[in-house]
């Protein structure tokens, strides 16, 4: 609907697999221990899966099934593997003693070109520690969750899985993490937590485990693309520096799915004026999608055109001027800062003409009885009462979260035969709290009291590999990592001209899991296709 930013466009997501058979043999001659496998034409288990999450830890587990999915017009066929791969140490007393098991599932072709000249695509989601269920089972996996047209549960809980025709698995394998605390993956047995928390440990980590991958699975000579959701752009774009530095694999693309770089530009902290200005058009875009505008915006692309104008101009000067914003000139912005959310004029003032997210969320449709979604704007729940500040749940996470752990679970267990009797894990809760977000700015020589910019450590990945692609996807709806944030943040990151053309940037008619809304979801496998081929040309 509305055009590109000036950086270019068509974007694509890679995602990888591995090769069955090369993956069984590493795995057995390298760990000398017993591997549980299954054929790829029965889902029964050769021996009886081990009970508890400790017995046989080090026991790389692993079963495989034959598939196919009509995608664009052709059979694909494929090998579904769901494995653990653990890792270890290399130096010290520890020296190859365990470190964690990841349990990943992957997706490689098998009618087609030669795995070995196949791109692969590495997909996380966000959290910090989510595993990779959303983009899995929502976007790029060659099953998705059914929902209707417009992205809203249509089925009873638990739901059903579907064949995916916006799969991107035609055009690149795919390896979905699930990082350890999240999924099935764990700490070995004695290991400190924490060493796998915080922005440089968890990039280390996934590093880790991309590189044994591409090992075992003889892939070093594939193009190679990452794909992250939310928090996951944070971790693809330290990826990036830390494959790139530390263990010499360039990547071909990085492809940003509600993207979050610079922390500055969503952190509603007193005296950061920034994200005021940044959100207004998606709450602007919230505000129309629920009729809470006049008719002054027919359409969403006037509203937002209208938002984007004021949040550049006249509402980022107001927020400079501060208290001394006065009379006259403050009556206009409050007139016309209710225009464009749907917000009270009373309520706007007493704002202090900085309404933030979660005041919006319930403020918005407050006299409904109703709030919206933080995650997704289009969603609406209920709460106790109306009295509050906050929502008490976002009704967009409630509704889509029951359908995927559910249908996640039953797929890896039943499906694939993945015998592990432990709890799969949607995130890692608070365990991981609070996450260290400054690693990277002392290695940078910055202040270590500023908002973490990984943005920065982008353009470095991107100035010393300059044929490194980036695509950047924002839904419009999205009031957790906002498109206009993620816009400033690639317009600021000061890159040469000449590569200012390797970063696509588009916009989706939903929100944060912009892929739920099917026309989004035929969008972004476009867009996605575009991407690669941009990458690889």
């Amino acid at each position: 609907m509305r055009s590109t930013t000036p950086f270019v466009s068509n974007r694509a997501l890679m995602l990888i697999a591995p090769d069955l058979r090369g993956l069984l043999i590493a795995v057995a001659v390298l760990f000398a221990c017993p591997l549980w496998s299954q054929s790829t034409e029965s889902m029964a288990p050769e021996s009886p899966a081990p009970a508890g999450d400790d017995v046989q830890f080090e026991t790389e587990l692993m079963s495989s099934k034959r598939g196919s999915v009509a995608i664009g017009g052709e059979t694909v066929e494929y090998t579904a593997t769901v494995a653990d791969l653990v890792t270890r140490h290399e130096d010290g007393d520890k020296a190859g003693k365990a470190k964690a098991r990841f349990t990943y599932v992957s997706y490689v072709r098998t009618n087609g070109e030669d795995s070995v000249d196949r791109p692969v695509t590495f997909a996380f989601n966000g959290g910090p520690l989510s595993a990779s269920v959303w983009v899995h089972l929502g976007l790029y996996g060659p099953k998705r969750s059914q929902l209707d047209a417009e992205g809203f549960p249509d089925t009873n809980p638990p739901g059903r899985l579907i064949d995916n025709p916006y799969s991107v698995l035609d055009v690149s394998d795919l390896v979905f993490i699930d990082p350890v605390s999240s999924g099935f993956s764990r700490p070995a047995p004695g290991e400190d937590e924490s060493q796998f928390y915080g922005f440089t440990n968890d990039v280390e980590t996934i590093a880790e485990f991309i590189n044994l991958w591409i090992s075992r699975n003889g892939r070093w000579s594939s193009p190679k693309f990452l794909a992250g959701e939310s928090y996951g752009t944070t971790r693809a774009a330290g990826l990036a520096e830390e494959l790139q530095n530390g263990h010499g694999m360039y990547l071909n693309g990085i492809a940003l799915v509600s993207s979050v770089l610079d922390w500055g530009t969503k952190v509603f902290n007193i005296g950061n004026d920034l994200p005021h200005a940044l959100i207004l058009p998606t709450m602007t875009a919230s505000a129309w999608y629920h009729g809470r505008l006049s008719e002054e915006f027919s359409d969403l692309e006037t509203a937002l055109d209208a938002a984007e104008e004021f949040a550049l101009g006249d509402y980022n000067s107001a927020l400079m001027l501060g208290d001394r914003l006065r009379g006259e000139d403050e009556e206009r912005l409050v007139e016309r800062l209710s225009s464009l959310t749907g917000l009270s004029p009373t309520y706007i003032r007493e704002t202090n003409h900085r309404p933030e997210i979660m005041r919006f969320t319930k403020e918005l449709l407050r006299s409904e009885g109703k709030t919206i979604g933080r995650l997704d704007s289009r969603y609406t729940g209920s709460d106790l009462d109306s009295a509050g500040e906050r929502f008490e749940y976002d009704p967009a996470g409630a509704l889509t979260s029951g359908w995927y752990v559910s249908l996640i679970n039953d797929y890896l267990r039943r499906e694939l035969g993945y015998p592990r009797e432990i709890r799969f894990r949607p995130s890692a809760g608070g365990r991981v709290r609070p996450w260290n977000y400054h690693e990277n700015s002392r290695r940078q020589g910055y202040n270590t009291n500023g908002y973490a910019n990984y943005a920065e450590t982008l353009r470095a990945a991107m100035v010393r590999n300059p044929r490194l692609h980036v695509l950047v996807q924002s839904g419009y709806y999205d009031l957790a990592t906002p498109y206009f944030a993620s816009d400033y943040t690639v317009s600021h990151m000061q890159l040469p001209r000449s590569l200012r053309r390797n970063i696509q940037v588009e916009y989706y008619e939903a929100g944060h899991m912009f892929y739920l809304r099917e026309a989004d979801h035929a969008k972004s496998r476009k867009d996605f296709i575009d991407f690669v081929g941009r990458a690889l040309n």
